[in-house]
Formats: C-alpha cells, structure tokens, sequence
C-alpha cells in the first residue's frame, strides 16, 4: 500500500445543485473515480449524506492544490452536478489501523 508522507487530512464535502436522477446518470462513472482515489491511497473514506443531499470524502494528499486537481476530475464536478466544500486538518490522533497510511 503506499504511503504518503503527510499529516494533513481534507474533508471534501459535496452539496448536490441537481436532481438526483440527473445526478444518478454520472453515478457510475463518479464510482469509477472514487476507486481511482482509493487504489492511491488518496481517498481513506466516502459516502452519502442522510438525507441525500451530498456526499462526503475524507482524503490524504501533500498540498490543498493536489486535492483541487483530484475535485477536478469528479464527473460531479465537470458536469456542475454539485458544490465542492474543502476543509483541511491536521491529523493528531487517529486509529491505530489508518497509521500504516501516514509517515513522517
């Protein structure tokens, strides 16, 4: 699994501006996205808002540029399917099983 050499974490918080079925028609390809994020070691969490009005992603990466580059790329976000919300943090506790995701 790789490592990345941070102790910054960003909260990337989506507020739908759509329907959901306009949303639902880029669903897949948001997926395939997600999982793009995951097999980096980038994205440590997702999922819905209750009730669904958004979505939430818990990533890791070196610079808020690097987490704007990666929105980017979210269909829901090259569609104009949803508002994107970033809020950084500083790791200073965490469970233990996420540790091996961080050094430095």
């Amino acid at each position: 699994m790789p490592t990345i050499n941070i102790n910054t974490m960003y909260i990337i918080d989506l507020n739908y501006i759509v329907p959901l079925e306009q949303l639902d028609a880029h669903m897949t390809d948001h997926v395939k996205y997600l999982h793009k994020y995951y097999k980096q070691s980038k994205f440590v969490a997702s999922g819905r808002k209750v009730p669904r009005t958004g979505g939430i992603i818990l990533a890791l990466a070196d610079s808020r540029e690097e987490v704007d580059r990666i929105i980017s790329e979210d269909p829901f976000y090259t569609h104009k399917l949803a508002e994107f919300t970033v809020t950084e943090f500083q790791t200073s506790q965490m469970h233990p099983d996420l540790k091996p995701l961080l050094k430095g």
